[in-house]
């Protein structure tokens, strides 16, 4: 029997009450159905534990969550800035140089779209609605199994390759959105509004950005597993 490529998944992280990583189960179920083996990812700033990390898994997938410290792309807070997770930016950000160096394949969803482009030398808006004049509304209040707008998708992406199509409706949950891409990365959906919605890696074997979220759409339409099916077959690529 054909082993599963191992995918390495960042959770979220609490201090509140008990210091405890959690992760949203729609994250792992995506990975399965798509034909991966998920495992969590403890945070860590030691550069050799991070390496050790990423010799034992096939793929890595960044998840959503609050937003980056605005310190790592050299600006400072806006009043609108949400909750952060120093301990979260830290690793995620030095995992994700370290395995863009290695080009291990990499999936980003949400925060995680931002954050591989922040790694990169990239930055974000830190709030749409104060920052795009004419914006969408990007916090839908529908359930997060429905999409709430269209994005366009580049002819010739990967992503759109893959879909065949150039235009999907999608999911919206966030108030900030990748601006100024990092190095190696090109546009490849957007919303009306012009907010860029995927990205995609020129100088790596896989790199995949999204800011909606097709972990939780899946159920109702098989397309949105289809970022899922593609990381995990980067990974199996890996594992050869």
């Amino acid at each position: 029997m054909k082993e599963r490529p191992v995918i390495g998944l960042t959770p979220s992280h609490t201090e509140k009450d008990t210091d405890q990583y959690f992760l949203y189960r729609s994250y792992e179920r995506s990975i399965w159905e798509a034909g991966g083996l998920p495992v969590i990812l403890p945070y860590t700033t030691d550069e050799a534990a991070v390496n050790q990390m990423l010799a034992l898994v096939d793929g890595i997938m960044v998840t959503g969550g609050p937003d980056v410290d605005p310190v790592y792309f050299g600006e400072e807070p806006l009043p609108e800035m949400g909750a952060m997770d120093p301990l979260r930016d830290a690793f995620e950000v030095l995992l994700a140089k370290v395995a863009l160096q290695a080009d291990i394949p990499l999936l980003g969803i949400c925060r995680g779209i931002q954050l591989l482009n922040i790694a990169t030398g990239g930055c974000i808006y830190q709030d749409i609605k104060s920052q795009i004049s004419g914006s969408l509304k990007h916090r839908q209040e529908a359930g997060p199994q429905y999409p709430s707008h269209w994005v366009t998708l580049q002819a010739g992406s990967r992503l759109a390759t893959r879909l065949g199509r150039t235009d999907l409706r999608v999911n919206s949950f966030h108030h900030q959105a990748v601006m100024d891409l990092g190095k190696g990365f090109h546009a490849t959906a957007e919303s009306e509004d012009g907010v860029i919605e995927a990205l995609e890696g020129s100088e790596h074997r896989f790199v995949l950005g999204l800011q909606w979220h097709p972990e939780r759409m899946w159920g109702l339409d098989r397309v949105y597993l289809v970022p899922f099916e593609m990381l995990v077959e980067a990974a199996a690529s890996e594992q050869g």
